[in-house]
């Protein structure tokens, strides 16, 4: 197939017509090649020594928040604390890093959903980038639950459903295998039941942003050949060339027979990749 090399973003992934996940590895941008047709043949990753911030184009030894220099990292509103912990925002105080920033993104709507990758976990984002997280996160089943009028309110939401759910995802959990199958709907209607009345105070507090979903289960199947019984995880950083037979996508991390990785870590990371050869 030959070999390809560039400034990694993490793996675009789209839906097929048959439900399937499919994959194309990203470099410089640009996708370069689509892996599903490569699955159960050789590849190979060269990190080159080189990382250059994805923000700013600065030389760094050390990426930071998936891709930013450090300067970059404590600086840009996108790599604040709040962008991970949504309910923390702080504009309201007046000290948000980049107002117009925030405007285009955080003041935009979010959906709440729920999603099956290693088990039932509650999760935000925005509404244009559904169903990318989901795809992101390796999630199997998924359903938007509420629409929020901003990324806070999100957050406020996602934080008290958390009294029930889980809002993380066991990597090693989702490398192993299939999630079981799971009625989301059944979990949503549990949850609401028992998070009643902290659920209705939000809705009472914000009866103009917090709008409840009626929405199907969304899902996907990965293309994976065969999944780990073990999962060792490759780390350009201790291991520069990563090699192997390609087993499977799926969410951001390469299966091979020799471990998986997480591409999207290693966003900014200038890598040589070679498929099929």
């Amino acid at each position: 197939m030959g070999t390809f090399e560039g400034q990694l973003s993490k793996l675009q992934i789209q839906v097929g017509d048959g439900g399937e996940a499919q994959y194309s590895l990203v470099l410089d941008d640009q996708p370069v090649v689509t892996l599903n047709p490569h699955v159960g043949e050789p590849i190979r990753l060269s990190y080159q020594g080189q990382i250059q911030c994805q923000h700013c184009g600065r030389a760094t030894k050390k990426s930071y928040s998936q891709g930013f220099c450090y300067p970059c990292f404590i600086s840009l509103a996108q790599c604040d604390r709040c962008m991970m912990a949504p309910e923390t925002c702080h504009f309201h105080q007046g000290t948000c890093r980049d107002e117009q920033w925030a405007q285009q993104v955080c003041f935009r709507d979010h959906i709440v959903y729920l999603a099956n990758s290693s088990g039932v976990k509650v999760g935000i984002t925005r509404a244009t980038q559904v169903p990318t997280r989901w795809l992101d996160q390796g999630a199997s089943q998924a359903l938007a639950i509420a629409r929020t009028a901003n990324r806070r309110l999100a957050g406020l939401l996602e934080d008290t459903l958390r009294q029930c759910l889980a809002d993380k995802t066991n990597w090693r959990a989702l490398l192993k295998g299939e999630a079981a199958e799971v009625d989301l709907l059944a979990v949503l209607a549990e949850v609401r039941d028992t998070l009643q009345q902290p659920l209705q105070a939000l809705q009472d507090q914000y009866p103009d942003e917090l709008h409840w979903l009626l929405e199907s289960v969304w899902q996907v199947a990965y293309p994976v050949q065969q999944y780990p019984t073990k999962v060792v995880s490759h780390n350009f950083d201790k291991t520069p060339e990563v090699s192997g037979r390609l087993l499977g996508m799926k969410g951001q991390y390469l299966i091979l027979d020799t471990g998986v990785i997480n591409l999207r870590k290693f966003s900014a990371y200038r890598v040589a990749v070679s498929v099929g050869t």
